[in-house]
């Protein structure tokens, strides 16, 4: 028996599109339900606490305590290794070498870097010993306000959102999440593309291509001191070499002095060699990867900015379109749902809760 041309129609679209519908029912009652929840067991004259931040306390403590023990290991290593085989650990201390050579280096750094690059590289290098990434009370915090703006631009006028990103520094819903409004730099790209989605007259592919294209060049711009700092380390090499070719041109002019003298001034211009490829391999190659891995990690704060809004733009619901940001936190640090749902869903409907008081 032949169907019917409808019938065949009807066939023909995939079967996963007529549960789009039910998989919105579902996950709109699911948060419901959970925000529902967590207002009816939270007082409203409590302050939401944030869960699960013990992160928190590991930060600049933990992380400068792990760069001090990497130091002695290196060290003890190094020296007690040399002086196990016979070495006198005293002949290593040769201080105008090391003058020669850390001197020379940063003359050339501060030669190939402005100003900016160079005060940025001693900042970058003290949150690199710090470890200062952001931690999940950062998360919730920025979630929290996406999830207020968002709530804002759905459920009140044009120039009520417009006031809270014209002058952040006096929204009482930046003024909320004080770990956020810090960050001026965070907080002005919040409020620049909450401005464009508010003139309405904007395409979500557009927004996109403009966010990847300023992350682009916010990430270029705090990578900078790691570059600076991997082309000393690789220049250092050569000039420990600078130094023992000046160290062997002293040797040279006391040619007609004792065996003795004189190895001592050749043992001395070899330890240019060595400060080199240490201070190369051992010191700032380190320090720059460290500087490395805590600018990409604060730049991932951007990138949730992006997914969050991208998602609201396409119609998803503020709580769906905080999952698409949640997703793009590294999973030591990501809260769970249950966690955003009861902190920055909570945090954000604090203010209007007690408003309505």
């Amino acid at each position: 028996m032949m169907r019917s041309r409808g019938s065949r129609a009807s066939d023909s679209t995939p079967r996963w599109i007529s549960l789009i519908p039910l998989f919105r029912t579902v996950r709109a009652a699911r948060y419901g339900k959970l925000r529902n929840r967590n207002a009816s067991a939270m007082p409203a004259s409590r302050k939401p606490r944030i869960l699960n931040t013990r992160g928190d306390s590991r930060g600049a403590g933990g992380a400068g305590l792990s760069v001090l023990v990497g130091l002695i290991i290196t060290l003890a290593a190094l020296l007690g290794g040399f002086a196990a085989m016979g070495g006198h650990v005293g002949v290593i201390w040769q201080p105008w070498e090391f003058v020669i050579i850390g001197g020379t280096a940063l003359g050339t750094f501060i030669v190939a870097n402005p100003w900016k690059v160079v005060l940025d590289t001693g900042h970058a290098s003290l949150q690199a010993i710090a470890m200062a990434v952001p931690r999940q009370r950062d998360y919730l915090q920025l979630l929290g306000l996406l999830y207020a703006l968002m709530r804002d631009m759905r459920s009140k006028a044009r120039n009520e959102v417009e006031a809270h990103i014209d002058d952040p520094n006096a929204s009482e819903i930046f003024k909320a999440f004080p770990v956020i409004l810090k960050q001026p730099s965070l907080v002005h790209f919040i409020c620049d593309y909450f401005r464009l989605i508010v003139i309405g007259n904007v395409r979500t592919h557009e927004i996109e291509a403009l966010m990847d294209e300023e992350i682009q060049t916010i990430a270029a711009s705090k990578l900078k001191p790691y570059h600076a700092i991997m082309v000393v380390a690789e220049a250092l090499p050569a000039l420990g070499i600078v130094a023992a070719v000046l160290g062997v041109i002293k040797a040279m002019g006391a040619i007609d002095q004792s065996p003795k003298l004189l190895g001592s001034f050749i043992g001395a211009a070899l330890v240019g060699t060595f400060a080199g490829i240490f201070l190369s391999y051992g010191i700032l190659a380190p320090l720059a990867i460290k500087i490395k891995m805590t600018r990409e990690a604060q730049c991932r704060l951007y990138l949730i900015i992006k997914q969050t809004l991208l998602a609201f733009m396409n119609g998803a619901l503020p709580q769906v379109a905080l999952e698409h940001g949640r997703k793009i936190i590294s999973e030591s640090e990501r809260p769970s749902i249950d966690v955003v749902e009861g902190e920055t869903i909570s945090m954000a409907n604090a203010k209007p809760a007690a408003e309505r008081a």
